[in-house]
């Protein structure tokens, strides 16, 4: 259903499209550094299993390769979420990326 990696613009896009739908998206900080203008939750395997069934978590890391790899690891922990990884991690977020409706009709 969703890919294992989700760039940036993925992520704002899916969680645009996602959360009006009702299904939670959360952006998860495993290295204890916040991207800034992003709304992160830290790491914490005990709440996080609190989350909604079906949320989505989307871990990231500096370079977006040790999520990636621990990613099954997750998977396991969190079995009744979606768990993906950040490609490229905080070192690829740029703050001012958005995304916009399609006015387009």
């Amino acid at each position: 259903m969703f890919s294992d990696e989700w760039t940036q613009k993925e992520f704002l896009e899916n969680k645009k499209a996602l959360e009006s739908k009702g299904i939670k998206v959360l952006l998860i900080d495993t290295i204890l550094s916040p991207i800034n203008g992003a709304d992160t939750t830290l790491y914490n395997p005990y709440e996080l299993a609190k989350e909604p069934e079906g949320s989505v978590f989307v871990f990231y890391c500096d370079t977006g390769k040790a999520t990636l790899n621990r990613l099954d690891e997750y998977k396991k922990k969190f079995p009744k979420h979606h768990c993906i990884s950040l490609r490229g991690g905080r070192g690829y977020w740029r703050e001012n990326m958005t995304v916009f409706d399609d006015a387009r009709a």
